[in-house]
């Protein structure tokens, strides 16, 4: 897959694409509401690489705002998510094949997650997109499986059994830290994956807009009651590199 237009690369947090940014050969700042756009060159595409900030009101003011300013051609969405699906684990990456807002509920005017006057509850990822993140996941974690340089952290996270997994990721405005909770969001929907707060919010813009995106989520803790002590320990140690290892492997297969 080529792609020669512009690509905009967003992620909710600092600590998510702080290694990009310092792989970025930066052409052009721009501030705006609190967010600093960066333009230039990463591993030979010309990208637009911004942070967000947390929920989907963030999201979906950024990817506007995005789509104002640049000629953007797609979006690619990549940070870290609370695991769903039981068989999901530490260091394993969800591809959003689809996505759907878990706290959206316009009944009686409109069925559950339906987003008014879109018609749809499920939002499609590009195809070829992520069957092209699909392949750069498998890439990076082969690295990572072999690499010394995550030796600690392989070891510290139990990294070497890592997959990657392609389905519905779901998003809304909490951080899921019990089992009770996560419990009752598998009931309501059992074909989730996993749970973040931006990927649903973005899909809705992109799609309106006729723009090509993809969410890649790296599974940071297991939305139990454990969750906020892994989640913290994971973004400050794993998140940037993950990232940086999967866009850089997308983004170099282009060429």
């Amino acid at each position: 897959m080529t792609c020669m237009g512009l690509i905009a690369i967003m992620s909710a947090m600092p600590e998510e694409n702080a290694g990009l940014l310092r792989d970025l050969s930066v052409t052009e700042s721009f501030e705006a509401g609190k967010r600093t756009y960066h333009r230039g060159l990463l591993y030979g595409q010309e990208v637009v690489l911004v942070c967000s900030r947390w929920g989907k009101v963030a999201a979906a003011a950024t990817v506007a705002h995005l789509l104002a300013k640049y000629p953007i051609e797609e979006l690619i969405f990549t940070g870290v998510a609370g695991a769903v699906a039981p068989s999901l684990k530490v260091g394993d990456v969800v591809i959003g094949s689809e996505l759907l807002q878990h706290d959206l509920d316009p009944r009686p005017l409109f069925s559950r997650y339906e987003i008014p006057l879109l018609g749809s509850t499920h939002l499609k990822a590009d195809l070829e997109c992520t069957k092209a993140l699909e392949h750069a996941v498998v890439e990076f974690l082969s690295h990572l499986r072999t690499s010394p340089e995550w030796a600690r952290s392989r070891a510290e996270f139990a990294l070497d059994e890592a997959r990657v997994r392609s389905g519905l990721i779901v998003s809304g405005d909490r951080f899921f830290q019990s089992l009770e909770e996560i419990s009752r969001l598998r009931n309501e929907l059992p074909d989730a994956l996993c749970v973040e707060m931006e990927g649903a919010a973005v899909a809705q813009v992109c799609t309106e807009h006729g723009i090509r995106f993809s969410v890649v989520r790296t599974i940071s803790d297991a939305g139990d009651d454990n969750a906020h002590q892994d989640f913290s320990r994971f973004i400050q140690e794993v998140a940037s590199a993950y990232s940086t290892g999967i866009v850089r492997k997308l983004l170099e297969g282009r060429r």
